[in-house]
């Protein structure tokens, strides 16, 4: 029986070793940042979190690696299919509570991960990894930012509620994720 190091080995040693290793960096890659958001709604106990960002990006970015190799004129089937199916796991994250939808941010963070792995599984490194760190800054700092306008505007309406039946500035407070 061959062991694991000897398959390993052979396989390393073929012509096509350097394309072996660079699949391998691009799978690793899309991992890392699925991981990257995934800590983030991880952090906040959502219901895509960690396992989930990184188990989409890997397979987006397997998806497009795949079809490059086996046919690549199917690209952009690949890349509906990818957007579709990250949206079809997007709807399962949001939920109507009474008046309030939850999941909204996570749903597109979940849709934005497909599209990481999408960029890293065709090569495009420089703008999976921006859109990662974009992604997180909205995901975090933004966060702040809205919590401290959300209580700005919590403040105003207290020391004077509308008269004119409009709802209080700050957007649709059924709105949440």
């Amino acid at each position: 029986m061959i062991s694991m190091a000897e398959t390993l080995t052979e396989l390393f040693s073929q012509p096509q070793a350097s394309e072996y290793l660079t699949d391998i960096g691009r799978l690793v890659l899309a991992a890392a940042c699925g991981a990257v958001v995934g800590v983030q709604r991880e952090h906040l106990e959502k219901a895509a979190g960690l396992r989930t960002h990184m188990l989409l990006a890997i397979g987006a970015c397997l998806f497009t690696l795949v079809v490059i190799k086996v046919h690549p004129g199917d690209i952009t089937r690949v890349m509906q299919g990818i957007v579709t199916g990250a949206g079809f796991l997007g709807g399962g994250v949001i939920f109507r509570e009474g008046a309030s939808v939850r999941g909204l941010t996570t749903a597109a963070g979940l849709w934005v991960m497909s599209a990481v792995g999408l960029a890293i599984g065709t090569g495009q490194y420089f703008i999976g990894i921006l859109a990662t760190l974009i992604t997180f800054v909205i995901l975090s700092v933004l966060l702040r930012v809205e919590a401290r306008i959300r209580k700005s505007h919590a403040k105003e309406a207290a020391k004077d509620p509308p008269d004119d039946g409009d709802p209080p500035a700050g957007g649709d407070p059924a709105v949440k994720d």
